[in-house]
């Protein structure tokens, strides 16, 4: 054998599996198709946002949350409803007491810090702030993993090698096949060779798959695609790199194992094109305060409670009943300042380089520099001092003018006329008065109410925005331990499965909706789960 355990995919999953086994005592063999320079995967570009219930941070800014409250609205937000959701259920109430329990201690032991803020994310089905951004984003999740698995002498990292079969013997996994690729230096993120130089073999007493999901592959996601969310669109913006392309699920099904749930799947609706992409359609998600304005693309403003950043799904479904694939923030510069924040590590680079000086710059005056650059970049963004003057510039940047000015004006006079008092019937307009009810969201996240045809809160912006594909909900089935299962629930021996790839743990541990903050921590808590039984059963 070449090591206790083999781990297909060198993202969060695969380093927390990694890192946990070789700490007790477990040899590991860590194999990725992509150069070393993108260890850590997917997990490097996020915002580092974790879920977290009943935390001093919650507790120091006023919120009051409970393990019951947390529970209450991730039931009522997955909607499990299948026969095959028993196991992604008990994920599910395992990982909510884990995060209302050890979870924080956890992350400490490892050095994780957070940002003392804490976020309010899907504000339509998250009773209360749970978001909480790690000091450091993305890469400080995977700080400590990575360095215990480069440090530890247990654990063998084979970078460029591409699995293209599981090793089964008498019904058992054993081990992992397939072809070593050409060295490669293409940048974190970029697409690497695919030119073959070698073949390879290895076994193992178990082999893990924490290869991620789907959502670098648009003609995978369109074949899931539900019905319930209507037509998947024809132009669709990569919110991942290429290489998150499905592949390794088909190779497990293909060794017994089963997916379950693929047809689950959460795409933003926020998403911009990047002015300086990394990887093919490169886009960027915008995490939105509540205050602008959300128009489809024929101008018309979505309907309550479709505001900006309340329901992700229920907005991408309302979308796709419009007959086109995007639509449109309007905004002042007033609300940019406030509330727009980019999603990704690179986006935030006084979050992500742990400084003070620059994150205390978010509560002065001026929007963050990332936004201000896309904002004279970013080919979606329109600026203008006059109404009339913004809608044509948004008519310029569309295949056809679908945008009439006058009603346009309408919607936003409309909007405007409702803050004439302190109190109205603008569901919106309530909201962001409940919203700044939160110390954080006053302090840095949701701008006082004001009309949007006040000059003094200008110029005009409006953001063209697109379906940005992301996480895939299902996955391969699992129980508790880990373990694959194959069509009849029972385990397929030697086979594991952890991250996004096991859809979070179980083929599904959200259900059909995210509560956000609950990606990354997913893949801490299913990583750790796999190597904790792997850790009592190899040898």
């Amino acid at each position: 054998m070449n090591a206790d355990v083999i781990v297909v995919g060198a993202g969060l999953a695969g380093l927390v599996a990694t890192a946990e086994l070789a700490a007790a005592g477990r040899s590991v063999l860590l194999v990725d198709q992509e150069p070393e320079q993108s260890l850590g995967g997917q997990a490097f570009w996020s915002f580092g946002g974790l879920f977290l219930v009943d935390s001093p941070e919650q507790r120091r800014m006023g919120i009051r949350d409970s393990q019951e409250l947390a529970w209450q609205d991730w039931l009522g937000n997955a909607g499990f409803d299948r026969p095959e959701d028993e196991w992604p259920r008990r994920w599910a109430e395992a990982y909510v007491d884990w995060a209302a329990g050890g979870k924080r201690a956890w992350l400490r032991e490892k050095g994780i810090k957070l940002f003392p803020i804490v976020g309010w994310a899907e504000r339509s089905n998250n009773s209360v702030p749970r978001f909480h951004i790690t000091w450091g984003t993305g890469p400080g999740v995977l700080e400590p993993f990575i360095a215990a698995a480069l440090a530890s002498d247990r654990v063998t990292i084979a970078h460029r090698h591409r699995v293209d079969s599981l090793i089964t013997s008498g019904g058992v996994v054993t081990g992992v096949a397939g072809r070593v690729l050409e060295p490669s230096d293409a940048a974190r993120g970029q697409a690497s060779s695919r030119r073959e130089a070698g073949e390879f073999t290895f076994t193992a007493q178990a082999v893990v798959v924490t290869s991620g999901g789907i959502g670098g592959n648009h003609d995978l996601v369109r074949r899931h695609w539900p019905a319930r969310l209507g037509t998947p669109p024809e132009h669709m913006i990569s919110g991942v790199p290429a290489h998150v392309d499905g592949r390794m699920l088909g190779i497990v099904t293909d060794a017994g194992g089963t997916v379950i749930n693929p047809d689950r799947m959460w795409h933003y609706v926020e998403g911009i094109e990047n002015w300086d992409p990394i990887w093919e359609r490169h886009g960027i998600r915008i995490l939105p305060g509540p205050s602008s304005l959300w128009l489809d693309a024929l101008g018309r403003r979505l309907p309550a409670p479709l505001y900006p950043g309340f329901d992700t799904l229920g907005t991408l479904a309302h979308l796709r009943t419009t007959g086109h694939d995007h639509s449109w923030f309007l905004l002042t510069q007033r609300i940019i300042e406030k509330e727009f924040a980019l999603s990704g590590s690179e986006q935030n680079p006084d979050l992500t380089g742990r400084s003070v000086r620059q994150v205390l710059g978010r509560i002065r005056a001026g929007a963050p520099a990332p936004v201000e650059a896309f904002k004279r970049n970013g080919a979606d963004f329109v600026v203008a001092d006059d109404l009339d003057e913004l809608v044509k510039g948004m008519n310029a940047v569309t295949a056809e003018p679908l945008l009439d000015p006058s009603d346009v004006r309408r919607t936003v006079e409309a909007r405007d006329r409702e803050l004439n008092n302190g109190f109205g019937k603008d569901l919106q307009v309530a909201a962001i008065r409940n919203f700044r009810n939160y110390r954080g969201d006053r302090l840095m996240r949701t701008v006082a109410p004001h009309r949007l045809l006040d000059r003094a809160a200008g110029p005009l912006i409006a953001v063209r925005l697109h379906v940005l594909t992301r996480k895939s909900l299902g996955g391969l089935h699992t129980d508790l331990d880990g373990r694959v299962l194959n069509t009849d629930g029972q385990p397929v021996p030697g086979l594991y499965a952890a991250g996004e790839a096991a859809g979070f743990g179980g083929g599904g541990m959200h259900g059909y909706r995210a509560l956000e903050g609950t990606f990354l921590g997913g893949c801490l808590f299913s990583g750790r789960q796999v190597a904790r039984a792997l850790s009592s059963l190899t040898k």
